[in-house]
């Protein structure tokens, strides 16, 4: 290479290339400010300090990620706005609400919640912020483009069903609190040589106990105890409270906790229009695995609703106990009440019970059919 040659692209420093690649695109946004592209897409990495971002103009690939603090990115958002014809973006459904997906609605964005998923599908071993966003903008832009089966959605809840599923959602962690706290003293009785299977701190076990315990361990437990009785009212608390709102006429064996948990999870049954949307919201039916001509049936999806799904497990069980002549339970008898039965069997009946439960209960909940014909057995019904 001659002395006043130009260095070959390819031997050009990465920080020099990565440069020159963010020049490159914003060139192309100037290029495209002026005359706006049909569609510009938004994958979404959201974290509780961030929000890492990757772009498709339209249809010209994705361009370098960009990571904002939350507030930085609402403002940044306007900005995109005059570049399309229509921005459509998504993120993940997690632990951060629909909040940031009702603030991209009310600046013009189409948004849309996604379902979490594996986000590494060729197994590459790279799984961070930058290419969770790229993979999620790319599968908008199929999505957009009219592939629907590229991103599996969430139904995005009114701020009241939203707020009316609180505290069965409280309950839920009060309830994991109370495990997690059980479990820490239990791990501190084993160091001491105790084995403590049951719940260590009930008055009536901690009374035998306390004597034999050295007095550090003593104070360590107590501490356990008081956190132990707060989490425990908490618990009671929204129990009653969930109790009291189920209606007293319900199928046998569907308990007030359970009935006002699935009704508060749904929160509106007359959304789905078949029972394939019921049993994909729950999250139990299964998937299929196609190839040309040939098609596998595979265990269920586990992509719904978790807490929908496993009340309906729960239940399930309850409708084998307490109402064993109904159509539902007896379709899956030769199983169930099989002592032959492997247990592989009986939990595939029972997920299969589960699935058509949520289908049944939508059925009766729209009025498209009546206790009855289902054979279920109700309990609070007046004369």
């Amino acid at each position: 290479m001659g002395s006043g040659g130009r260095a070959p692209e390819a031997l050009q420093p990465p920080s020099t290339m990565k440069k020159q690649t963010l020049q490159n695109s914003e060139v192309r946004a100037e290029q495209v400010a002026g005359n706006k592209v049909p569609t510009l897409k938004l994958g979404l990495d959201v974290h509780a300090d961030s929000i890492v971002v990757v772009r498709i103009l339209d249809h010209s690939g994705p361009q370098p990620a960009q990571r904002f603090t939350p507030e930085k990115f609402l403002t940044w958002v306007p900005t995109q706005l005059g570049l399309a014809e229509a921005v459509h973006s998504c993120y993940e459904a997690g632990p951060f609400g629909y909040c940031l997906h009702r603030q991209l609605v009310a600046l013009g964005v189409h948004n849309i919640v996604v379902q979490p998923v594996c986000l590494d599908e060729r197994h590459t071993g790279v799984n961070h912020d930058k290419s969770d966003a790229r993979e999620l903008a790319l599968r908008l832009d199929r999505y957009v483009a009219g592939n629907s089966h590229a991103l599996a959605t969430v139904t995005v809840p009114t701020p009241e069903q939203e707020q009316k599923r609180i505290p069965s959602r409280q309950r839920e962690q009060f309830q994991r609190e109370v495990q997690r706290a059980t479990a820490q003293g239990r791990s501190l009785l084993l160091s001491q040589g105790f084995r403590e299977k049951g719940a260590w701190w009930k008055d009536s076990r901690w009374n035998e106990l306390k004597p034999r315990l050295p007095v550090w361990l003593v104070t360590r437990l107590e501490a356990f105890r008081r956190v132990l009785a707060v989490l425990n009212t908490e618990r009671a608390t929204a129990t009653a409270t969930l109790e009291a709102a189920a209606p007293a006429a319900r199928p046998k064996g569907v308990g007030g906790l359970s009935y006002e948990t699935i009704e508060r999870e749904v929160g509106d049954w007359n959304r789905f229009e078949n029972r394939r949307q019921v049993a994909s919201y729950t999250g139990l039916c299964g998937g299929v695995s196609a190839s040309g001509r040939t098609m596998q049936m595979l265990s269920i999806t586990k992509h719904g609703n978790v807490r929908l799904r496993t009340v309906l497990v729960e239940l399930a069980w309850r409708l084998v106990m307490w109402q064993r002549n109904c159509k539902l339970v007896q379709k899956w008898w030769h199983i169930l009440g099989n002592p032959r039965s492997s247990k592989a069997a009986r939990k595939k009946a029972i997920v299969a019970i589960a699935r058509q439960m949520a289908v049944d209960l939508w059925r009766w909940r729209t009025g498209r059919v009546k206790p009855e014909q289902l054979g279920w057995t109700m309990v609070g019904l007046e004369g």
